[in-house]
């Protein structure tokens, strides 16, 4: 078998690998959804799409109105249900997003370290991908990008709060990456899954100040939802026109239950509250394990938001909580400037949380 060059330029991620070596016992702190159960009326309103057929055939390729126009409500920006693609999770609404603006030999500009998917995406539509540094808090700068622009650059990623640092880009960020994408006819791909787990500051979508935003979301985080694979891309009409040409041959439409589910609730009062209630829980957690870190003498920028901290660790670290059942993701997973640190994933209990941080002041007490 001879196999194509853009599955050859891939691999798998490294927090996959990652999660094969975890032991049956282990506490895992390289996860990346929620502990949290979905609430219950959103389950019970994808139920009752079940119960009454209304989940039982396709629906349209682009989504339900009913979803497309809650989605619109909810964006934060101006948008209508035109400007709406619903598709199989973030994932894949960063894959069509590529697809669309993306031509072979095109660069990408992605943020390093960043969420493994852009490099890989970008490499799937046999483009190349460009690391940018973040600053040392692990912002994406916008002179960082603006200097890494050239005339082959077809896209750029921007994603706040972040994975895998857990970094929160300021409203001025926003409109600059924005005016970088007006300026140079780039495309801005706006991850924007953790929204809703904002613990200093806001989250501005880049959307509010520009036209050359892909806006990509999902219910998988702010609804416990990961399984669903529910989530949805907001761009200009024309845009949506252009991914839909490749949803629709790689998925036909979303999962229609998940749709009607979240169509029912997203900008419902009850998921106010319990994503509020998720986001203090993640918030008290964060705060434990910055107290934790800090004592160990572990530095560690403050995450902003999402559910992750990026600390900076000794040689043999990774490894050494792995050993012993305490499992984390090296840095270097999300690109090369990631060396050094872990990915320490919070969304687990404290108290497997507080057994996990003993065991790392042991780790880095052994490896000082």
């Amino acid at each position: 078998m001879e196999f194509s060059r853009r599955t050859q330029r891939i691999r798998i991620s490294g927090i996959r690998r990652v999660f094969e070596a975890a032991g049956e016992d282990a506490i895992n702190l390289g996860l990346g959804q929620p502990d949290f159960d979905t609430p219950e009326h959103v389950k019970e309103a994808a139920v009752d799409a079940i119960e009454d057929g209304r989940a039982a055939g396709y629906t349209s390729n682009v989504g339900i109105d009913a979803l497309r126009e809650e989605v619109a409500e909810y964006v934060g920006f101006d948008a209508s249900p035109e400007n709406v693609l619903v598709t199989s999770g973030a994932s894949e609404g960063l894959h069509v997003a590529v697809q669309a603006f993306v031509d072979p030999g095109d660069e990408v500009l992605v943020p390093d370290p960043g969420f493994v998917s852009y490099d890989a995406l970008t490499k799937v539509a046999d483009a190349e991908p460009v690391p940018v540094e973040l600053a040392d808090d692990l912002r994406l700068e916008p002179e960082a990008v603006k200097e890494a622009v050239t005339d082959d650059t077809a896209a750029f990623f921007v994603n706040s709060p972040a994975n895998p640092t857990g970094a929160v880009q300021t409203e001025d960020d926003a409109r600059a990456f924005a005016e970088i994408a007006d300026d140079y006819g780039a495309t801005l791909i706006s991850d924007e899954v953790y929204d809703r787990f904002v613990y200093d500051g806001e989250h501005v979508s880049p959307a509010n100040f520009g036209e050359n935003v892909v806006t990509v979301n999902a219910a998988s985080k702010t609804l416990a939802a990961t399984g669903w694979r529910l989530g949805y891309v907001v761009a200009p009409t024309e845009a949506v026109d252009e991914m839909v040409k490749v949803h629709q041959y790689a998925q036909a439409c979303a999962n229609a239950s998940a749709q009607h589910g979240v169509a029912e609730t997203l900008n419902d009062e009850r998921t106010d509250e319990e994503v509020k209630r998720m986001s203090d829980e993640f918030e008290a957690r964060r705060d434990l394990v910055l107290e934790r870190l800090d004592e160990m003498g572990v530095d560690c920028p403050t995450p902003r938001g999402a559910f992750y901290a990026f600390p900076r660790v000794p040689d043999g670290f990774v490894e050494e909580c792995i050993d012993r059942d305490v499992i984390v993701v090296p840095g270097d997973a999300f690109g090369d400037a990631g060396e050094g640190h872990a990915r320490i994933s919070y969304a687990n209990s404290r108290e497997n949380l507080r057994e996990a941080l003993d065991v790392m002041e042991k780790v880095v007490a052994e490896l000082r």
